[in-house]
């Protein structure tokens, strides 16, 4: 019985400090190479209403050949769209790939939703 009860009272806890993260609440803390933490810090740059390609990510944080490490670092992207990887696009105007939920429809929406010229 007491087992159950820790069991329960730990997902509670769990659950309820989940809930303050996602309402920003809490800080957000990264956990990542030191290049995915160098692309999560530029993302957080780009404006709302504006995008960028892999490419001009890759040469803004002086990686001019990173380009699809800059896509993957976007695809571990832990805290999207707080950290906004929808506002990187691909060099040829395509969406590219989002790993936040709702996937590459919940993107295109919230570019929309920003008024991003898509």
């Amino acid at each position: 019985m007491a087992v159950a009860h820790q069991r329960r009272a730990k997902t509670t806890v769990l659950c309820t400090l989940k809930s303050a993260r996602k309402q920003g609440f809490l800080p957000m803390v990264l956990k990542g190479t030191k290049f995915q933490l160098k692309v999560w810090k530029y993302l957080k740059t780009i404006p709302k209403g504006r995008v960028k390609t892999y490419k001009q990510v890759a040469i803004s944080i002086k990686s001019p050949k990173s380009a699809r490490a800059v896509a993957n670092a976007c695809a571990k992207n832990p805290y999207a769209p707080k950290i906004p990887c929808h506002r990187v696009i691909r060099s040829d105007g395509a969406l590219g790939g989002y790993s936040g939920r709702g996937g590459i429809k919940k993107k295109l929406k919230l570019l929309r939703s920003e008024k991003a010229p898509i």
